[in-house]
């Protein structure tokens, strides 16, 4: 008879101790069963974002990506037929295709290389403990927080041949006899640009990579150090395999984002001259300007498909990070 009372006074206490005491679950919160009435209110809060990314995003995609089969024109409205491909064959035939195609390559490119080793550099770097460290994190990472049109603006008055201070520097320096029309002459107006390109985006660089190289544990580089690893061996052997995911992702986010970047272009030189620093971008808003949306919709779709295929690899990127970490 004890035993039957004692057995049943332990039984509760033991189901209030593993539920907290108030019989709730571990933890101290109850579920929430989904009812429609809650499924109803999320909807309700959703509702206003949902109709805003329509408006100002979905519904402009289609109207632009209908825009590219049709003979759409500001100088002619009254005539908006279906052309079916004819204005992705004008993008193509047109003389200036081959210049803008090769000046997209050399922008990406010659943009994305130098970017990569300066940011990696400094990034090293800043990952060093002195004094006043702070402050030079604070001058390098504050380009990026400038609007690129500004800092072509600001590069454009840099290289002026008149008044700049590159030609004041190279002339005092010894280097030139004459100052440069550096934005005028053909030969060196995508030269300037990419100067521009690549003091502007070290920034970004330098700060995903500063990121992935505090992640890495200072064992490995005291292990490192035991065995007599030099520097290089260090850098090749442990730094870069273990944010070789980093940089590949930094690098693949990087080329979408230089291919879509005609602000600092327009700043400088507005695509001239003669079309010699025109990219793929550039060359679609000129077009927008002259008011054949058509062709220039035409072209928007080209960049788009291009963008996707960096975005594919993206996200294979991404996948396979994922899976190294599980």
């Amino acid at each position: 008879m004890s035993v039957t009372s004692t057995r049943t006074s332990k039984t509760p206490s033991g189901a209030g101790a593993a539920s907290g005491g108030s019989g709730l679950p571990r933890g101290g919160r109850r579920k929430r069963e989904f009812t429609t009435r809650r499924g109803l209110s999320i909807a309700a809060f959703m509702a206003p974002a949902a109709v805003f990314v329509a408006i100002f995003t979905y519904y402009p995609v289609i109207a632009g990506g209908q825009m590219a089969f049709r003979n759409w024109k500001l100088t002619d409205l009254t005539d908006t037929s279906w052309v079916g491909l004819k204005n992705f064959r004008d993008v193509f035939a047109d003389p200036a295709w081959g210049t803008v195609l090769s000046n997209t390559a050399l922008w990406v490119v010659g943009s994305i290389v130098p970017q990569l080793v300066i940011g990696f550099a400094l990034a090293l770097w800043l990952r060093r403990r002195f004094r006043l460290r702070g402050l030079y994190q604070a001058l390098i990472f504050f380009p990026w927080a400038i609007s690129g049109f500004l800092i072509g603006i600001l590069f454009r008055w840099l290289f002026n041949s008149e008044f700049g201070v590159v030609n004041d520097l190279l002339q005092k320096a010894g280097l030139i006899d004459e100052p440069i029309a550096w934005l005028a002459d053909p030969e060196t107006a995508m030269v300037a640009v990419l100067i521009a390109n690549i003091w502007y985006g070290v920034t970004f660089f330098t700060i995903m990579i500063l990121a992935a190289l505090q992640s890495i544990p200072d064992e490995l580089y005291e292990a490192a150090a035991l065995d007599g690893a030099g520097r290089t061996r260090t850098l090749f052997q442990i730094t870069i395999p273990y944010i070789r995911t980093t940089l590949a992702l930094t690098v693949l986010l990087r080329v979408i984002w230089i291919f879509n970047f005609p602000d600092l272009i327009f700043g400088m030189t507005g695509g001239g001259p003669n079309n010699e620093t025109h990219i793929v971008t550039t060359w679609m808003i000129k077009i927008t300007q002259q008011g054949d949306y058509g062709r220039a919709s035409a072209l928007g779709l080209l960049v788009v498909a291009a963008l996707l295929v960096f975005a594919v690899f993206f996200l294979m990127a991404t996948r396979e990070k994922k899976g190294v970490r599980s």
